[in-house]
Formats: C-alpha cells, structure tokens, sequence
C-alpha cells in the first residue's frame, strides 16, 4: 500500500506493515538542541559540534573491550582465518568504508576483511525497504561466507536491528567468536556475544539521527580497531605506511619518503634502494636498516609474515 508524499508529485511512500518502539538514548530528543530550528546557522553549527566534542570521550570508555576484540582479530588472522563486518544503514556504510581502505593501505589480502551489508551493494547508496529487519538474511549469509575461527564484528546503534543480531547468531553457531558495537547501553544485556562493546553518545542533536554522533563514534572504534590490528601484524614500521601499495604517482612518492624517514638517508640512496628491491618498500627498508642485500632482506621478511621489525632483529642476531 502506498500514498503520495506530502507534496503535490511527491515520491510514493509505503506504509510500514509494523512499528517497533526503540528504548535507546540516540531515539531521545536533546534538550541542548529543542531550539536548534531557530538558530542561525552558525549556531546550529555549533550546537551539532558541541555534541560531536562529547564523542571522544564516549569512544574512549570503550577502549578496554575494544582491545579485546582486537587481540581476537589478530589471532584470528595469525590463524588464517577470517574478520567480517556485518552492519545496516550508516553502520554498514561507515563499515564497508573500512574494509575498502585495508587493503590498499596495508597491501592485506582482499579476504582478510569481508563485508555484509543489509540489503547487499544497492544499499550503499540508497535504502532498501525492511533489509535491516530481516534477521533470517543476517543468518543466512553468514551461515554462507563464514567459517569455524573467523572472528565477526555486528555494529547497530540501535543494538537490535534484526539483520546484524541473525548473523551473529548464525556466526556463533558456526564456531566464530563474536563482538558487537553499540550505541545502546540499554539493549546490550540479552545479547550473547563474546565481546559486548557499548558506547554511550546519548541523544543526537535530531533526535533519532544516528548517522550524527552515534556514526561518528562507530567510524573512530572501527579506525582504531583496524589500525591497531594492522600494527599488532606488523603491517606498519614504526607509525610509517610500511605495507602500502604504491599503484599512483603520490603513492610512490611516498615510499621514498618513509624511507628516508625510517633511515635517514637521502633520496637518492633510497631511490636505488626501492628499484633494487623490485619496488617492494619493506625490503628496500630492511635492506638499508640491516646492511644485508635484498636477497637476504626478503628471505627475513618472509620468514617473519613481513614483520619489519622481527625480520630486523633476526638479522641483527645473524649478524653477532
């Protein structure tokens, strides 16, 4: 059943066929921002970054079981297995934005991190009628691409959204270890996850519009997750982009310049030191790091899943 919007020519609208109430503090009105629609917009403005101010504490409460489900992923990939991220609406929007930038930024396996989005690729762009209520989807298609020792991470500001709660249901029945992000303190107690992440932003500056602070916190969490899982495998020296795929000019001018940060040394030593390596930067660094030729660099390097700093210290060990 449909009607016209309110509007004369409006867009069709179709009638719910249920209502759900949501008990969460991200559906209450802000009494900091009840007079938001007669503000100028400089204050409004600065009403909505008065709230955006109170994210990162909010985020940083979390960080103790953020870092479990971080040594979780790791193991997970040591093992190789699997992360998945499964998600609705600006969850799994701001989700598979995270995905995407792994492996380009980290040079990691395309399969490392997979994504599932309620309503599948369309949704990205547009809504999808009742893909986020359908629970038996959820389920379904991790039932499918999940394995026994993946690891899968369901984010829902709401912390019920059927589509998120089926998969992880699904993926527990499987074998795989499980977390969830929330922004719903209310909504985490039935739950049964191996590791409940709950961040509390409270109301939105409009009521109810969780792609506001609630998708702001859920953007920084799954930064920091997947950073500090990158760094825990080694995929960076120092706090340098050592694993990146160099595929444009700015790219490649970057690799000369972190080697130069991480030696010291001049650009052009670091230039000959990349084509003697193929291009590969972890073995141009560890080549002028340890003073061993490339050859013997990426034999440490492989030894060692391409830890720049484990391949390094074996070499220094060699070389006493």
């Amino acid at each position: 059943m449909t009607f016209a919007g309110p509007e004369q020519g409006g867009p069709q609208m179709t009638v719910p066929r249920q209502a759900v109430h949501v008990d969460s503090p991200t559906e209450r009105r802000n009494p900091r921002t009840v007079d938001i629609d007669q503000l100028s917009t400089l204050e409004i403005l600065r009403a909505i970054n008065a709230e955006d101010r109170l994210v990162p504490d909010a985020v940083a409460a979390t960080l103790p079981s953020l870092s479990t489900a971080v040594d979780i992923a790791v193991e997970t990939l040591r093992e190789g297995h699997r992360v998945h991220y499964v998600g609705a609406g600006t969850s799994g929007r701001l989700a598979t934005l995270d995905a995407a930038e792994l492996p380009p930024t980290y040079n990691i396996p395309n399969d490392w991190f997979l994504m599932h989005h309620a309503g599948g690729s369309t949704a990205l762009r547009s809504a999808v009628e009742n893909a986020e209520d359908d629970d038996a989807a959820g389920a379904a298609e991790l039932a499918r691409d999940a394995a026994p020792g993946d690891f899968v991470l369901g984010l829902t500001a709401s912390g019920r959204t059927p589509y998120v709660l089926g998969a992880l249901r699904a993926a527990h029945r499987l074998g795989a270890s499980t977390a969830l992000i929330s922004n719903n303190p209310l909504a985490t107690r039935s739950i049964d996850v191996d590791v409940m992440i709950t961040v509390d932003t409270g109301p939105e500056a409009i009521a109810g519009s969780t792609r506001m602070k609630a998708g702001t916190a859920q953007k920084q969490m799954l930064t920091a997750f997947s950073t500090a899982v990158m760094v825990k495998l080694g995929r960076t020296y120092s706090n340098l982009m050592v694993s990146m795929r160099a595929n444009n000019a700015k790219l490649r001018g970057r690799t000369v310049r972190i080697l130069r940060e991480a030696t010291g040394l001049g650009q052009q030593e670091c230039s000959d030191a990349l084509t003697q390596s193929a291009g590969d930067l972890k073995v141009a660094l560890v080549h002028l790091l340890s003073g061993v030729d490339t050859r013997r660099a990426a034999a440490a390097l492989t030894d060692h899943d391409g830890h720049v700093r484990h391949a390094l210290a074996t070499l220094s060990a060699k070389a006493v």
